[in-house]
C-alpha cells in the first residue's frame, strides 16, 4: 500500500493534470467556433463548384478529348491516396478514425491486385500508417510551424497531386478527412477528386441549361485544376473544426476523469491517514497499560 506522502504526491500531480486538460478543453472551445464557422462557409462554395464542373461537362460534345482531370485516364490500376490528418494529439480518436478508413480501402485496392500509393498530409497519418504501409508512402507532408492552415497550403497540396498525375504516377486519386457534424460526431469520409466523381442517379438533380463564354472546355481546364486544391482546402476546414471539436470532448472527459481519481485517491489518504493515527492511539495506550 503506499505511503501517506506518495498519496499526497499523486493528489497534487492528478490535480497539476487536471488544470492542463481544463485550459486546453477552454481553448478548443474557443478555437472551435471560428473553425467551425470556416467549415460550414466553405461547404457551399465546393458543392456548387462541383457543381458548375459537371454541368459544364455534360455539354461537352467530345467526351473522348475531355480533360483527364474529369475523365481520368480510362484505367484504374493506381490509385493515390492522401490522407489529411493533424500535427497534434490529445484530439480522441480524431486521427484514427480516419486512418482506420483509410486502412480499410488500402486493404481493398491490396486485394483487388492493384497498386497503392499514399500521400500523407498531417505527422499523425504519417505515424500510424508508416508501420504498416511505409513502402506504399510516396509524399509527405505537414504544417507544425503554421498556426492556421490557408488555401496557400492547399494549393500546394494540390499542385503536388497534379504533378503526379500528370507524370501518369496515378489514375485515381481520393482524399481522406473528418466531416464535421458537431462537437461530438465527426464523420470520416472518402472523397474522390481524380476524376471528379459523378454523383449517383438517385442523386441527380433537374439541371438548368446555362451558355457559357468561353468554351466548355476551355473553362475546364482553368477549373478542374482549381477544384482540386477547393476540395483540398474543404478537408482541411473540416478538418479543422473536427479536430477542436474531439479535442474538447476529449479534455472534458480527461478532466472528468481526473476529478473521479482525485476523489478516490482523497478517500483513500484520509482512510490511510485514519488508519496510521489510529495506530498510534493503540500504540500509545498500549504503552501506557504496560507501565
Amino acid at each position: 500500500m503506499p505511503s501517506l506522502d506518495d498519496l499526497k504526491k499523486r493528489i497534487s500531480s492528478v490535480k497539476s493534470t487536471q488544470k492542463i486538460t481544463k485550459a486546453m478543453k477552454m481553448v478548443a472551445a474557443a478555437k472551435l467556433r471560428r473553425a467551425q464557422e470556416s467549415a460550414e462557409k466553405g461547404r457551399p462554395f465546393s458543392d456548387k463548384m462541383n457543381n458548375i464542373i459537371l454541368n459544364l461537362s455534360s455539354s461537352i460534345p467530345d467526351k473522348e478529348n475531355a480533360s483527364k482531370f474529369l475523365v481520368g485516364t480510362g484505367k484504374d490500376n493506381t490509385h493515390l491516396c492522401v490522407v489529411i490528418t493533424a500535427d497534434r494529439g490529445l484530439c480522441g480518436g480524431f486521427n484514427t478514425n480516419i486512418c482506420r478508413k483509410a486502412r480499410n480501402d488500402f486493404e481493398e485496392i491490396l486485394k483487388k491486385g492493384k497498386t497503392l500509393k499514399i500521400f500523407t498530409v498531417g505527422s499523425k497519418g504519417y505515424d500510424q500508417l508508416k508501420r504498416t504501409y511505409g513502402k506504399y508512402i510516396i509524399e509527405k507532408l505537414n504544417f507544425k510551424g503554421f498556426k492556421k492552415i490557408t488555401y496557400k497550403e492547399a494549393d500546394e497540396v494540390g499542385k503536388k497531386i497534379i504533378k503526379l498525375f500528370n507524370e501518369n504516377q496515378f489514375d485515381v486519386c481520393n482524399i481522406y478527412y473528418n466531416k464535421f457534424k458537431n462537437v461530438i460526431t465527426q464523420i470520416p469520409q472518402s472523397q474522390q477528386i481524380i476524376p471528379i466523381e459523378k454523383p449517383k442517379k438517385d442523386e441527380k438533380k433537374t439541371e438548368n441549361f446555362y451558355e457559357f463564354e468561353p468554351e466548355e472546355s476551355e473553362i475546364l481546364d482553368d477549373l478542374l485544376p482549381r477544384n482540386i486544391s477547393t476540395q483540398i482546402f474543404k478537408a482541411i476546414l473540416e478538418n479543422a473544426a473536427s479536430e477542436q471539436g474531439s479535442r474538447m470532448t476529449a479534455m472534458d472527459n480527461a478532466t472528468r476523469n481526473a476529478g473521479d481519481l482525485v476523489d478516490k485517491l482523497t478517500i483513500t489518504y484520509n482512510r490511510s491517514r485514519q488508519a496510521a493515527i489510529t495506530k498510534e492511539l493503540i500504540e500509545i495506550i498500549s504503552g501506557a497499560e504496560s507501565l
